[in-house]
């Protein structure tokens, strides 16, 4: 399982080295001047292969002495597509190293290629026999080689539990996880499981005990608790495999319920990067962890269940768990008042009929927090678009013989019911944020082969990093 630790190495990147192959980068608008500066034979080669410097592009160009290598050249796009390199890595020959020339693009463009060629040498490829080969990169000269590492590892952590086959990702397997993170950083672990759980997250108790895999509540904590630095705590939905319950999904919509964990996967995954990174802040995860299967104890439809902040649910559908096991994490996360609370989960198809697949819808009560997310969103170019909390909704929810279901009879704004279903789990006063996601690719691109995908982790980095900076490794040590 990839996990970013301190000693992380990105794939496809590699130490200087003296005899490398160079890859030149040329957006479009910038190719006009440098073909110029080339020989005829380069000229007419870019014009007889319809090079225009669009995205991913590649061409071959012959070296221009006898003793040099051969050149790549490399479309850029406009603007610049951060994956643009992605695509090489795989085509050119893996025997070879290669080093960056850019014509134009910023520092910042260039660390973004590297991380795009990086990713575009990461795979979920442990099941397949022989595994692929791609070339290397040298790292470039000025690239911030940490933090560049930080967000390809934290990437493609994210991606490879959401790509673990459900028969490998319990929420045992989830916990242990977890507890290799806290040691890999000096964190704290609790992991609650049997009577324990049962007493303290009645809610997660009610959906997950009826697997033959018990749930489990993750709480990572680290940073030193004496200090005064911010309280952020990640809530995960940990659904391992999802049949539906009772409520028994048709088999195309179970087909890819082993990724109904990726909201823990997210959650996990940026707690990796905010330890890699030593951001200054106190840190808390809470991942519910549990599957919803099929048993003659399963909760049923219009059963009540009561919850860790004493509200009751009435079962609407027994489909709708994953939201009844966040109940429980977002009371236990409100408890110690943090200065902000996110949580991520795969909670809704409503989301994606509304989005698509690839883009997360924001919700949150804080419209400053919002904003400042969407604002990251567009520089990271890791895309949110927020939806309304839209309060005469609640109405949908409300419950005669409890406090609230978990599903509403009324068909439409199914993603807004299930934030303003959360909603009812958070403290007014705590700065909330909701990111209901896709967490899954469903069609291969260049660095974005289908399978678990990343999405919003860039923008809640940018956004954590800007607003709390860096500090000194705190001390801590793991509950083993």
């Amino acid at each position: 399982m990839t996990l970013l630790t301190p000693s992380y190495r990105p794939p496809g990147l590699t130490a200087a080295r003296r005899k490398t192959i160079p890859i030149i980068v040329v957006a479009p608008k910038d190719l006009a001047a440098w073909k110029k500066s080339q020989d005829p034979l380069a000229r007419a080669l870019l014009t007889g292969q319809r090079f225009t410097g669009e995205a991913s592009q590649l061409l071959l160009l012959p070296p221009r002495n006898p003793d040099a290598a051969y050149r790549c050249l490399v479309g850029a796009g406009d603007p610049v597509d951060p994956f643009a390199l992605a695509a090489a890595a795989r085509q050119l020959d893996a025997a070879q190293t290669y080093h960056l020339e850019p014509y134009g693009q910023s520092k910042t463009h260039q660390q973004a290629l590297v991380v795009g060629w990086s990713l575009g040498c990461e795979g979920y490829h442990r099941k397949t026999s022989p595994a692929p080969a791609f070339a290397s990169l040298t790292w470039p000269k000025d690239c911030d080689r940490a933090a560049a590492s930080r967000l390809i590892g934290g990437i493609c952590q994210t991606r490879a539990l959401i790509n673990a086959p459900a028969q490998e990702q319990s929420p045992h397997d989830l916990a242990q996880t977890a507890r290799r993170l806290a040691k890999a950083f000096g964190a704290r672990i609790t992991v609650w499981q049997g009577r324990k759980l049962d007493a303290a997250f009645p809610a997660l108790a009610a959906v997950g005990n009826t697997s033959p895999r018990p749930p489990r509540m993750i709480d990572l904590t680290w940073g030193a608790e004496r200090t005064r630095a911010p309280r952020v705590t990640l809530v995960g939905k940990g659904v391992c495999f999802d049949t539906g319950g009772l409520n028994l999904k048709p088999a195309p919509a179970m087909l890819l319920m082993k990724k109904d964990m990726g909201g823990a996967a997210h959650a996990l995954g940026l707690a990796a990067m905010i330890m890699h990174a030593k951001l200054n802040l106190r840190l808390r995860v809470l991942i519910p962890a549990a599957d919803n299967v099929v048993d003659g104890n399963a909760m049923r439809p219009l059963d009540i269940i009561t919850t860790r902040k004493g509200l009751t649910i009435e079962v609407g559908h027994t489909d709708a768990e994953g939201r009844v096991i966040l109940a429980d994490a977002l009371a236990a996360a409100c408890e110690q008042k943090p200065d902000l609370l996110l949580d991520f989960a795969t909670l809704t198809g409503a989301a994606r009929v509304a989005l698509g697949s690839e883009i997360p819808a924001l919700f949150s009560n804080d419209e400053k927090l919002a904003r400042e997310m969407l604002k990251n969103s567009r520089q990271t170019g890791d895309p949110l678009w927020q939806l309304p909390l839209y309060g005469p909704y609640a109405r949908h929810i409300k419950a005669t013989p409890a406090d609230i279901t978990n599903a509403s009879r009324n068909p439409f704004g199914g993603a807004i019911e299930a934030a303003l279903f959360l909603k009812a789990f958070v403290d007014p006063a705590i700065a909330w944020a909701h990111l209901d996601m896709m967490a899954y690719t469903i069609d291969s691109r260049p660095g974005r082969p289908r399978g678990g995908e990343a999405m919003g982790l860039r923008t809640c980095f940018a956004l954590l990093a800007a607003r709390y900076g860096t500090r000194a490794r705190p001390r801590g040590r793991s509950d083993r």
